[in-house]
């Protein structure tokens, strides 16, 4: 595989900085909704879900970072299937005080065509040059799961080890 490239972008909106990335889909989108919302879809590429999102919550886990069997409290704050989710993750930080993230997933279908608009808030430099790489990598893991490709092929050092410096760049002015 060649290395990757990042493909994140800063954008301020609403008091927060965010970084944003898009993927398309040769799909329609009640497909790639099932592909970042069920269970066993995301478990191809990123993860997996417990709980009942009627009660506004699901403990998420991921799948392919060693974390423990814990997972992480996930709020979700608007779902308007199959076009928006937003959702707010409370991470234990230091044991007492959780560190939350703010999640923002938007699709739109255009001629069987549905693009992916995933963005995540990015408080400080150090969190831009780890998470931007991250979903860099997954986001790129979902589309090899949903086309057919193969998932094992994307290796994280490919991206971590290319894209720290993009990132710092680009969220300069954080620090």
């Amino acid at each position: 595989m060649s290395t990757p490239t990042p493909t994140g972008r800063r954008h301020d909106s609403d008091g927060e900085t965010y970084c944003v990335w898009q993927r398309e889909f040769n799909a329609p989108i009640d497909d790639v909704w099932a592909a970042v919302t069920e269970p066993e879809r995301l478990a191809r590429w990123i993860g997996t879900w417990t709980g009942d999102p009627a009660d506004g919550h699901v403990r998420f886990q991921m799948l392919f970072e060693g974390d423990d069997a814990t997972g992480e409290m996930f709020t979700i704050d608007e779902c308007e299937p199959p076009h928006r989710l937003r959702i707010t993750t409370s991470m234990p930080n230091d044991g007492e005080n959780p560190e939350h993230w703010l999640l923002r997933l938007d699709l739109e279908e255009t001629d069987g065509v549905t693009t992916l608009t995933f963005a995540q808030n990015v408080p400080d430099l150090k969190l831009a040059q780890g998470v931007g790489p991250g979903w860099d990598y997954y986001l790129d893991r979902m589309v090899a799961a949903e086309s057919g490709g193969s998932v094992e092929s994307i290796v994280f050092d490919d991206y971590s080890s290319s894209m720290t410096e993009y990132y710092r760049n680009e969220f300069a002015g954080l620090d």
